[in-house]
C-alpha cells in the first residue's frame, strides 16, 4: 500500500472553507483588520498563516520602494522614516472579501500539509530563505508556526554560521523521527477545522495499491552515520529524548494509514469511552460545596489553575486544542452529547486515564454545564 494525496480534494476543500469564513465574517462587515484575522477562526495555525502571507506582502512592498534609483535609501535619516511608515502601515490592515478569500484558501492548504506532512512544509519553508540566512528567516517567522513546531525550533539559535542548506533539511527530518510519537495527533489537529467545515483525511490520503519494489538503500541512515561528527546537526538524536522525557507523550500520529474515531456505543451501561449515564448518577449524588451552574461559556469559566492543568495533563500543552474543545462542548445540547464528543474525540486520542483526578475535574465542569 502506498499513500496518494489528493490534490483535488484538497483544493476543493480549502475553496470551500474560505468561502464560507468569508460568507459569515463579510455578512455583517465591509472589511477585516489585522486584529480580526487573528481570532478569525478557531484554527490558531489558519488564522496565523493568513498573517504571515500578509508580513510577506508588506516585506514584498518594502522592497519595491528600496528598489527606486532615485533614492538613498542607506541614509540613516530615509531608512528610519522608511520604518516608521512601514511600521504605521502595518498596523492599518484592511482587506475586503475579494482579496481575503485567496488569502484563505493558501492558509487552509498550508495547515494541512503541516498538519499531515510536517517534514515537507518545513523543508520547503527552509527552501524559502536567502543563502546564509536560513537561521534569521527561522526566527522570524517561527511565531507564525503552532502545528509541529517543535520539528524547527532547537534549530533556531543553535546553527551559527557555516551550514549549507542541505545540512538543515537533513536535521529536520532526522530531528522529525526522533519527536514524531510526542507530536499532536493528526486528528485532532485537524479537527480545529471542523467548525467551519470538517475535513476528511481519508478523502486527502487515498491509500493505494502497488506492485512490490526493492526496497531503497536507507540513504537518510547512511547519511547520518557517515557526517557523524561533523556538525551540531548530529547531535539532535542525541539531545531530543531529554526534550521527549519532558513533555507529556501522547497518542501516536498514524499519517500512513489514518482511522476516523468514532463515539462509542454503550450496551448495558458498558463503553469503551466514558458513560455519561454512570457518570451524571456519580455526580448527582456527591455533594460539592457551593457547587453552582455554569452560565455563560466553559471558557469564562476556568480558574487559572485550572486551565493550566487542563493545558498541561490532558491537552498534551496544547493550549489551542484546549480552547477548541471548550468551545465544541459549549455547542452540545446535553450532557450526553457532551460526553460522547469527548469519547470521540480526545479520550483514546490523547490517552486520557478517566479516574484521575485532572479528567474528573474537567468531566465536573461539563456536569455543571449541562445538569446544575
Amino acid at each position: 500500500m502506498t499513500t496518494q494525496i489528493n490534490s483535488n480534494y484538497l483544493e476543493k476543500y480549502a475553496e470551500d472553507y474560505a468561502a464560507i469564513v468569508c460568507g459569515q465574517f463579510f455578512s455583517t462587515k465591509q472589511y477585516m483588520t489585522g486584529q480580526d484575522i487573528v481570532q478569525l477562526t478557531n484554527s490558531a495555525q489558519v488564522n496565523f498563516f493568513i498573517i504571515k502571507r500578509l508580513f510577506e506582502l508588506w516585506q514584498e512592498e518594502l522592497g519595491k520602494l528600496k528598489s527606486s534609483p532615485y533614492f538613498d535609501y542607506r541614509d540613516i535619516a530615509v531608512h528610519e522614516a522608511l520604518t516608521e511608515f512601514m511600521n504605521v502601515l502595518s498596523k492599518r490592515i484592511k482587506i475586503e472579501k475579494e482579496q481575503l478569500q485567496p488569502l484563505i484558501e493558501t492558509a487552509v492548504t498550508q495547515a494541512i500539509q503541516l498538519a499531515t506532512d510536517p517534514v515537507t512544509f518545513y523543508q520547503n519553508e527552509i527552501a524559502k530563505a536567502s543563502s546564509g540566512q536560513i537561521n534569521e528567516f527561522l526566527k522570524e517567522n517561527k511565531k507564525y508556526y503552532k502545528w509541529h513546531s517543535q520539528a524547527i525550533t532547537f534549530l533556531i539559535d543553535k546553527a551559527g554560521f557555516g551550514h549549507d542548506e542541505s545540512a538543515y533539511l537533513r536535521a529536520v527530518a532526522a530531528n522529525y523521527q526522533a519527536i514524531k510519537d510526542s507530536m499532536e495527533s493528526v486528528n485532532l489537529l485537524l479537527a480545529t477545522l471542523g467548525d467551519v467545515k470538517p475535513f476528511d483525511l481519508d478523502a486527502y490520503l487515498v491509500q493505494e495499491s502497488v506492485e512490490p519494489t526493492p526496497a531503497p538503500a536507507p540513504i537518510p541512515e547512511q547519511s547520518r552515520e557517515e557526517e557523524r561528527g561533523s556538525s551540531f546537526f548530529d547531535q539532535v538524536e542525541t539531545e531530543v529524548p531529554e526534550i521527549k522525557e519532558s513533555t507529556p507523550e501522547p497518542a501516536k500520529v498514524a499519517v500512513e494509514e489514518p482511522k476516523r474515531t468514532e463515539a462509542p456505543t454503550y450496551v448495558n451501561g458498558n463503553a469503551n469511552g466514558l458513560d455519561p449515564y454512570n457518570l451524571k448518577a456519580k455526580f448527582e449524588t456527591l455533594s460539592y460545596k457551593g457547587m453552582k451552574g455554569i452560565l455563560g461559556e466553559l471558557a469564562e469559566s476556568l480558574a487559572i489553575n485550572q486551565r493550566f492543568m487542563f493545558t498541561k495533563e490532558l491537552f498534551d500543552g496544547n493550549a489551542d486544542l484546549l480552547k477548541h474543545a471548550l468551545k465544541s462542548i459549549d455547542k452540545c445540547d446535553s450532557f450526553e452529547e457532551a460526553i460522547l464528543l469527548v469519547n470521540s474525540r480526545y479520550v483514546n486520542e490523547l490517552g486520557w486515564e478517566t479516574e484521575t483526578e485532572p479528567v474528573q475535574e474537567f468531566l465536573l465542569l461539563v456536569y455543571r454545564k449541562f445538569e446544575v
